[in-house]
């Protein structure tokens, strides 16, 4: 089995009155993580699904009396797929408040609408953690850096989902049925998108920008979509856990682009699945668009995992200069390049560096190790 980073800290977080809130896409673990743990919950332990139809009736109209109806003699409640279940903060609240011996842990397989169901109801009463697919760094944890070292075309193929991971030879199967079930059917379906093949149209014209800014218009222009249709289906497949989107950095210089925004994908197998492209990479014309997404996605669960807090962005102006990366921490701007290829005259904009004080780094795969592990 193999271990995840988050564990850890989700043990430390265990002991406590506070709800444990888990997000993550469809098979990136969740439930494998859970089995993982399960050994530090009180028992007995009451199991619901909010995908089953009379788990989510159970919850409807609550109340103190039925919440002791349901819970019962259980020490731990375990409510997975909990985005599905209507009021789900107001019901952790009453529990929270309500039974301090029950130990409340949601999952969640997409971020839709179940944060802002939790936030307010939940404030200061539940601690959140997001669970990626695998990681670079868990895996040479798993089967040491060498080994993994060799697998790194591998993963800006295939990616890092686990069953893919575990499952040479099937990768290209496997990742279909993922995208198929999870990518198109879920979003669909939780948001009843009414124009499913204008969709699938954005998502692959994404999947071919990735590394590059994007343009709502443009996009709506080619998949035939309005701009606000073009905006709402980007914020659907980033709670959903299939894009992210990296803003603009902009500060004191008059020529920076200020609303511009970049967007990338969680996965590159899911990515490399939508535009149905396996090429080894030296029959490719997108590696460096794939180091550039796989570096900033490894480097985001890095910060997730350790609890290193950064703000993140890219940067550009007027004059077509641009950074691949900056992250602001401690008062403090640090810009990064992403090369697959080490190159001498690869050099950082010297507005910038003089502007903020900056140093910059490039990172390659001959150094990129110091960087996500």
């Amino acid at each position: 089995m193999i271990d995840r980073q988050v564990l850890k800290t989700i043990i430390k977080r265990i002991k406590g009155p506070k709800a444990l809130v888990l997000f993550g896409a469809r098979q990136v673990g969740k439930s494998t993580l859970l089995k993982q743990i399960e050994t530090h919950f009180t028992k007995p332990i009451l199991k619901l699904n909010g995908d089953e139809a009379d788990v989510r009736n159970l919850f409807t109209e609550l109340t103190s009396t039925k919440l002791n109806a349901i819970i019962g003699q259980n020490k731990t409640l375990l409510i997975d797929e909990a985005q599905r279940i209507n009021d789900i903060g107001l019901g952790i609240k009453l529990i929270t408040d309500n039974r301090k011996d029950v130990k409340v842990i949601a999952t969640g397989s997409s971020s839709f609408d179940l944060a802002n169901k939790l936030n307010e109801p939940l404030t200061g009463r539940k601690w959140e953690f997001k669970l990626y697919p695998l990681s670079y760094s868990e895996m040479v944890n798993h089967h040491g850096l060498l080994t993994e070292r060799r697998m790194l075309e591998n993963r800006l193929i295939y990616g890092y989902y686990p069953e893919i991971v575990t499952s040479q030879g099937d990768e290209i199967v496997l990742l279909k049925t993922l995208v198929d079930s999870y990518l198109y059917k879920d979003v669909l379906v939780l948001e009843k998108i009414l124009k499913p093949e204008k969709l699938q149209r954005l998502v692959k014209a994404l999947a071919f920008q990735i590394g590059s800014q994007v343009s709502y218009h443009e996009l709506g222009k080619t998949c035939g979509l309005d701009n606000q249709t073009v905006e709402r289906y980007i914020d659907v497949l980033e709670k959903a856990f299939v894009i992210f989107r990296l803003s603009s950095f902009s500060r004191n210089l008059r020529n920076e682009l200020k609303q511009s925004r970049k967007i990338y994908f969680y996965d590159l197998g899911v990515r490399n699945t939508i535009i149905n492209n396996f090429n080894q990479l030296e029959f490719r014309n997108d590696v460096g668009a794939l180091w550039e997404n796989f570096i900033i996605m490894e480097r985001i669960k890095h910060l997730h995992y350790y609890e290193k807090q950064a703000n993140i962005y890219f940067w550009r102006n007027t004059d077509q200069q641009e950074i691949d990366y900056i992250e602001e921490a401690d008062g403090k701007l640090m810009p990064y390049e992403f090369k697959w290829k080490a190159n001498n005259k690869t050099k950082f904009p010297k507005s910038f560096i003089q502007a903020y004080e900056a140093e910059g780094q490039i990172i390659t795969p001959e150094n990129f190790e110091a960087f996500i592990l």
